[in-house]
């Protein structure tokens, strides 16, 4: 499948041919067509049972893994991270950003990757952090939350017998977006680590320009600013991109979601920043992430090509 082709579900284009169209709002899509493209279930009505599968899996990962070490890096209960240790000493770390439309989700219902990442020798870590419910629809403390979490790893990664030179992140979904913030970060200005201190970053189904999630529905939980949608948008600042990138989405997601994947990949490009464009044929929104527990999977080969472990 070429980067510019998109797959618009059968129910939609049904949708659109008995609808009288509204006036543009996005490109040239009106407000119902934008708010079912950033609405997932309108694209994914499996959405419940996978999402469902998330935690059941979870919690069968737990039985066999055991429960994880807790870490905090931050003062609130909410600021710390669940950790499966790989058996090796000094292994890479990855790092786990969970998605969830910024307003649920917990670090427990996110670890069934995690045997695929130690089977390839590597630490697994997922986040937990504020959702924008616990913030008054407010992304910026989240988005200082996630920066937070990823620098006191790098910090402390010896502690656990991880390499801080080996720092990888990876995002889904609103998740996805938030790592995006994560690699454009300005870590010596904000932080006083190093410029580099994530090796390589897998974003999948993730947004990168918050502008039309501005004019979507989501502005009714979220409040965006001129000043969020600037410093939150990831592809703005691609020229702080420090590292490699691959950028990920399944063929049946939103035509959004799919058009702000290949937008984020061509202006980092542009920049001259190392980023790669995978598209995972016929997977919804949900049903991708599910790849990156098998190490065959789509998302699954991806993680570990990206942390040159098991190829």
């Amino acid at each position: 499948m070429s980067e510019q082709e998109t797959v618009v579900h059968p129910a939609q284009e049904a949708a659109l041919s008995v609808r009288k169209k509204g006036p543009p709002v996005f490109l040239d899509m009106d407000q119902q067509e934008l708010d079912d493209n950033y609405d997932q279930i309108k694209y994914a009505p499996n959405q419940p049972q996978i999402v469902a599968r998330y935690a059941s899996a979870s919690a069968v990962t737990r039985t066999r893994l055991g429960e994880p070490r807790r870490f905090a890096y931050g003062q609130a209960a909410v600021e710390g991270f669940d950790l499966y240790a790989a058996p090796q000493p000094n292994a890479p770390v990855f790092v786990f950003i969970h998605g969830g439309a910024w307003r649920r989700g917990e670090a427990q219902d996110y670890c069934f990757p995690a045997e695929m990442v130690l089977g390839a020798g590597a630490h697994f870590i997922a986040l937990d952090f504020d959702n924008v419910v616990m913030t008054n629809g407010d992304l910026v403390p989240i988005a200082d939350q996630v920066r937070r979490a990823v620098a006191w790893i790098s910090a402390n990664a010896s502690r656990f017998g991880g390499d801080p030179r080996r720092l990888y992140v990876c995002g889904h979904s609103s998740g996805g977006h938030l790592a995006g913030v994560v690699l454009t970060t300005d870590w010596v200005r904000d932080f006083g680590l190093p410029a580099d201190p994530v090796r390589a970053g897998l974003l999948c189904s993730g947004m990168y320009d918050l502008t039309p999630v501005r004019l979507s529905a989501r502005s009714s939980y979220v409040h965006f600013t001129d000043q969020v949608v600037e410093a939150l948008s990831p592809l703005r600042h691609v020229d702080r991109l420090t590292c490699p990138v691959t950028v990920a989405h399944g063929s049946l997601e939103t035509p959004e979601f799919q058009r702000q994947a290949r937008a984020f990949v061509a202006a980092a490009k542009a920049a001259g920043k190392p980023a790669e464009l995978l598209v995972g044929v016929g997977y919804n929104h949900f049903e991708v992430l599910e790849t990156l527990a098998n190490p065959y999977g789509f998302l699954g080969h991806a993680a570990r090509a990206m942390m040159e472990l098991g190829r």
